[in-house]
């Protein structure tokens, strides 16, 4: 009997160990490799970009910098493609993705999300001439227009399912959206409120409308691997902390309430 029962325990630790993978936590890894990879794509401002002497800036960069302090590790940012940037994750290219990722249910399907770090929502970028006849997404909805986002982001699938009537161009950086504006290409560009609030202050004064009330409400949030639980746990902790102690506060105010730092993009 005594037999039966100590083979029976056995057995229930294997079929345990079978039903649950096995998994190296990657707060272990960054620990023995002494370094925290993180992945953006240096292009949403003025949450990570790149300077005129070629080094990624922004807020989501200094947060990653008090993370890695928080850790006693060094920091390696990773500059990744926003195509390609949850595989990159998933195949461990990076251990944490940082580049203003809204939470998206259906992006959760394939990581898990910290706690959000901000709330934005999109905005529109106007052409100037149509100031007053277009106060709102809803003027726009019209097949006269012609409105313009990013590929791939939240903000493209914000302008087809709410300006659904519209002709829809897609670009592949923020960047050429906003020129194609600023020289008359098309009527509106709808991306995230604090880089259009950028973008307008760098390049639109004079020559676009910043429409500023979101219509849309979105939680930005690091990510993280599906399963990676405590990893997700310790970002928590790490963004309550920071947000207590007035390390949030001060970075916030140096990237969104200041504009000096656009003097290192000229």
């Amino acid at each position: 009997m005594k037999r039966f029962v100590a083979v029976m325990s056995v057995l229930a630790v294997l079929l345990v160990s079978l039903a649950v993978p096995a998994f190296a936590g990657t707060l272990e890894e960054i620990e023995k490799r002494g370094t925290l990879r993180v992945g953006m794509e240096p292009g949403y401002m003025p949450f990570e970009l790149t300077n005129k002497r070629g080094e990624i800036i922004g807020f989501d960069v200094d947060m990653a910098k008090r993370m890695a302090k928080a850790m006693d590790v060094k920091l390696e940012l990773v500059s990744t493609a926003w195509d390609g940037i949850i595989p990159a994750l998933m195949t461990k290219k990076f251990d944490i993705l940082m580049s203003g990722m809204t939470l998206t249910q259906q992006r959760n399907m394939q990581i898990n999300f910290a706690s959000p770090y901000i709330i934005i929502g999109q905005t529109i970028l106007l052409k100037k001439d149509l100031a007053g006849t277009v106060n709102s997404y809803k003027d726009l909805n019209n097949a006269k227009y012609t409105v313009a986002s990013k590929l791939g982001t939240t903000g493209e699938q914000a302008t087809k399912r709410k300006i659904p009537k519209a002709k829809y161009i897609s670009y592949e950086t923020e960047q050429e959206g906003v020129l194609e504006l600023v020289n008359g290409k098309i009527d509106a560009f709808i991306y995230d409120m604090p880089y259009n609030a950028a973008a307008f202050v760098q390049r639109g004064q004079g020559k676009v409308v910043h429409l500023d009330k979101s219509f849309t409400y979105e939680p930005l949030a690091w990510a993280v691997r599906k399963g990676d639980y405590d990893f997700v746990n310790w970002l928590n902790n790490f963004l309550n902390q920071a947000k207590n102690d007035g390390t949030y506060a001060k970075i916030y105010s140096k990237w969104f309430e200041d504009d000096a730092w656009m003097k290192a993009l000229q």
